[in-house]
């Protein structure tokens, strides 16, 4: 094996890595919002609980299944599961339980 194609075996494990770990805090997102109740979506002028468990929820699954050719797809639900885990969970645990709050 040469030294370029070692770096870009190197580069496309990263590259997978790092969507795993995005789907990854997708499934558990997934899961938190399950578990959340869904009067504070409408308190903090979101969606409504359904939708964010769908969005987050197909967004995990196209980022722990490779698609290669549907890249678009794995960009916009790590836009998806970014937005939800630092747009609307912090939002959402204030509203739930106060700055003080754990989760």
């Amino acid at each position: 094996m040469s030294f370029t194609s070692a770096v870009l075996n190197g580069m496309n494990l990263l590259y997978y890595g790092l969507y795993a770990a995005v789907g990854i805090a997708g499934l558990v997102g997934f899961v938190l919002i399950l578990m959340t109740r869904a009067d504070a979506f409408e308190v903090g002028d979101r969606q409504p609980k359904a939708v964010w468990a769908a969005l987050v929820g197909v967004s995990a699954f196209v980022l722990l299944i490779p698609m290669p050719g549907l890249s678009i797809f794995t960009w916009v639900g790590a836009v998806i599961v970014g937005l939800y885990w630092f747009d609307v969970r912090p939002q959402l645990k204030d509203i739930i339980g106060g700055a003080n709050n754990a989760w």
